[in-house]
């Protein structure tokens, strides 16, 4: 890999995709980072734990297909795991490097895995930050009662009234979606409120919208065989990280991931929620340099 650091817009796949190379002066394996949504971006990383990274390893950032600063598909169903696979196999030939290691964040977190177990011998390590499992009911169930655990009075009683009416999940969990407001969304995705403003303040500064096209397909079509039932198969060693009290994919679906991956190690932060890399930032690039230089 003889790339500088810096941004670069490259066509993959009939579509520019949005790369930056940091550290690349530290010649490491190459850490690719995935972030999360689905349908986000690495503005906010890449401000705040981002240099932390590259300050030590070789950085990879890169916004998936119609995510972030990357160009959409010309079709709107053109957002299926396959295809972000394939996007990522042809980064990867453009890196010109035999492995990379991957570092997922939320859903990224759920994509590395994917990608992990389509390309097992072009990855090297593993870091999960609060993984997701889109196709497990059990997510939006999670999110649900994260809702009703940090809701005002009025939020709660109209949960419980949907609760009342008996809805298929799905059907449920986009209505209490519909419900809740930016402090109710902060209040569920951080421990620390002003650290939550801090966050709220850089998403409105990077004036880049999640479109909600890919979270959309991707649970509208997911993968024939559920990711969980795979993961037993997966032999590279992986870094789990999750705040105990992440009420957005859980510490529950973490451990449901640790206890299929053969080789894992399952860290528990214990002042942080979903987001331990803006909470605990110091403790976050120790554990995942030490992971990584291991």
């Amino acid at each position: 890999m003889n790339w500088e650091n810096g941004e670069y817009h490259i066509q993959i796949n009939s579509i520019k995709h949005w790369i930056k190379i940091e550290g690349s002066e530290h010649q490491t394996t190459p850490l690719v980072l995935f972030h999360g949504g689905p349908g986000g971006n690495h503005y906010t990383f890449e401000r705040t734990i981002g240099p932390s990274l590259s300050a030590k390893r070789t950085v990879v950032y890169y916004e998936q297909r119609g995510c972030g600063r990357s160009e959409k598909p010309i079709s709107d169903e053109d957002y299926k795991i396959e295809q972000l696979i394939s996007d990522f196999s042809e980064i990867k030939k453009w890196l010109d490097v035999d492995k990379v290691d991957l570092l997922g964040y939320s859903f990224g977190g759920e994509l590395s895995l994917e990608i992990a177990y389509a390309l097992p011998n072009e990855i090297n390590k593993i870091v999960l930050s609060g993984p997701s499992l889109i196709d497990l009911e059990m997510g939006k169930l999670i999110q649900i009662a994260g809702f009703m655990s940090v809701g005002d009075p009025q939020l709660l009683k109209q949960m419980n009234e949907l609760l009342k009416q008996n809805l298929p999940i799905s059907s449920l969990y986009e209505k209490v979606w519909s419900l809740v407001d930016t402090k109710t969304v902060d209040r569920l995705l951080f421990q620390n409120q002003t650290i939550a403003l801090q966050n709220r303040k850089l998403w409105e500064e990077s004036q880049l919208i999640n479109t909600g096209l890919m979270a959309k397909v991707i649970m509208g079509q997911p993968m024939e065989t559920p990711l969980l039932d795979r993961l037993k198969h997966m032999k590279q060693q992986a870094l789990i990280i999750t705040g105990i009290f992440d009420r957005n994919t859980g510490v529950t679906i973490s451990k449901l991931i640790h206890n299929e991956l053969r080789n894992s190690e399952l860290v528990i932060f214990k002042e942080s929620a979903h987001f331990p890399d803006l909470e605990e930032p110091n403790h976050f690039s120790d554990t995942v340099l030490s992971f990584l230089h291991s």
